[in-house]
């Protein structure tokens, strides 16, 4: 904790002056309808955390860690090049800490082109792109997350078949009255081309009896879409990535509910060894509410909550551990991916979330901004687990200038499964980790 408090410090030092910075447009006509705009985000993680039992760094054993990472940094350039063309680009890297391999990890999350072929109503488009399905937070506005970080389990192939949730997709997307509409047919990438990195542990393709894994064999097509219903005030859909808290400026209540589909997706060993093949269906509800509750104060309310079907395949699971603090086990004894700060995030079953976020005064700590704590809590349901998976986040972002500079700081306290004595998957401990994030963005 004291090396926390040193870093902390020195971040502190810097980001209390940092002022507001205006956008980055550059407009192509006189009436600024035709224009190109870049933005940029860095989220800087100091991290303390509680690894898993029998968690090793290499051959070292680690019981904990402390790291330093970039969570995010990204660049975007947009543009509504012509009154019908619109096109989109995102560069940048993710989880990069010490166990990171060096020089390399900066690509492209967004490559697309889409032409209005309705104005507003429907467009379509083409490219490496975030236009998903099942929730609100399959794709999510990174620089307005409400919690330091986004429900993940929305993105539920992430890095698996895809590129950080981006799939090669032709979509649509549009708005008819108040139905906000989105809708895609993906060329999943093969499982072969996904890697051990430190968002996700190496990808299991051994066939089981016992469970089911990503088939290796040339992956179906992929269909998904996403719909929301705004009874208040109406949305962006410029760009595919949701609003995580819009800071009072605007009053939202949207219900929204999504699907993904792709047969043949998963497979497994049937009895007498003959491989099966399993379709993964996917559906999600979710909703969303963003209002003021004293416009002449600045508080505000932000709710969000869903229930979401996975079907992977019988018994699929997978851990996750972002930007993972360990990268190994020192006991076959243990959970084949469940090192560092990893859990079961995704599996055949179903994933019950709420979080919520309270907007403090606008003047709370005068010049310097004010406080949004927030919390959130996510109970899963997956049929290879004995027990049931239940995560609790709870924290405060510290507003310096809105989401442009804020500092998150944020506690995680998940479940540990390992194997018990018949074999069963059951929670055997639970595990924390603290974390203080710097944002800056120019948005």
């Amino acid at each position: 904790m004291k090396k926390i408090s040193l870093v902390l410090a020195c971040m502190l030092s810097g980001f209390i002056s940092f002022s507001q910075i205006k956008e980055l447009k550059y407009n192509l006509n006189d009436d600024g309808k035709n224009y190109l705009k870049l933005t940029a985000l860095s989220q800087v993680w100091v991290r303390y955390n509680e690894n898993n039992p029998g968690s090793k760094v290499y051959n070292d054993p680690q019981s904990e860690s402390f790291d330093i990472g970039i969570r995010r940094l990204r660049f975007q350039l947009l543009g509504q090049v012509t009154d019908r063309v619109f096109v989109y680009a995102q560069f940048g890297q993710n989880n990069l800490n010490y166990l990171s391999a060096r020089k390399v990890g900066s690509f492209f999350h967004d490559a697309t082109v889409e032409y209005a072929f309705v104005p507003k109503h429907l467009s379509i488009g083409a490219g490496l792109t975030g236009w998903s399905g099942l929730g609100r937070f399959a794709s999510p506005s990174v620089g307005s997350i409400l919690m330091m970080d986004a429900p993940l389990f929305e993105q539920a192939t992430n890095d698996v078949t895809d590129q950080f949730l981006r799939k090669l997709s032709v979509f649509a997307k549009g708005k008819i009255g108040k139905l906000d509409y989105r809708m895609a047919i993906s060329n999943p990438l093969p499982v072969q081309s996904s890697y051990g990195t430190t968002l996700v542990s190496a990808v299991d393709t051994t066939l089981s009896t016992q469970y089911a894994t990503f088939s290796t064999s040339a992956p179906k097509n992929q269909y998904q879409g996403y719909f929301m219903y705004q009874f208040l005030d109406e949305e962006s859909n410029l760009t595919p990535y949701t609003t995580g808290s819009y800071l009072g400026k605007k009053k939202v209540f949207n219900i929204g509910a999504g699907f993904v589909y792709q047969s043949n997706a998963t497979r497994s060993l049937s009895s007498d060894s003959s491989i099966k093949t399993h379709d993964m269906i996917m559906a999600g509800l979710d909703v969303f509410y963003d209002t003021p509750l004293d416009k002449e104060k600045g508080t505000a309310l932000t709710l969000y909550g869903g229930v979401f079907n996975f079907n992977y395949g019988p018994n699929y699971v997978r851990y996750l551990g972002v930007m993972n603090t360990a990268n190994g086990l020192s006991s076959t004894a243990f959970q084949k991916g469940n090192f560092g700060n990893a859990f079961p995030i995704n599996g055949t079953g179903t994933t019950i979330m709420a979080q919520a976020g309270y907007l403090m005064k606008k003047d709370l700590l005068g010049t310097q901004g004010t406080l949004q704590p927030y919390a959130g809590f996510t109970y899963s349901n997956f049929d290879r687990l004995k027990d049931p998976c239940t995560l609790l986040d709870v924290g405060v972002n510290w507003l310096i200038k809105g989401h442009n500079s804020k500092m998150s700081f944020h506690y995680q306290n998940r479940p540990v499964f390992n194997p018990n004595s018949t074999g069963d998957l059951i929670s055997q401990d639970r595990k924390g980790m603290f974390v203080i994030q710097y944002q800056i963005a120019i948005l």
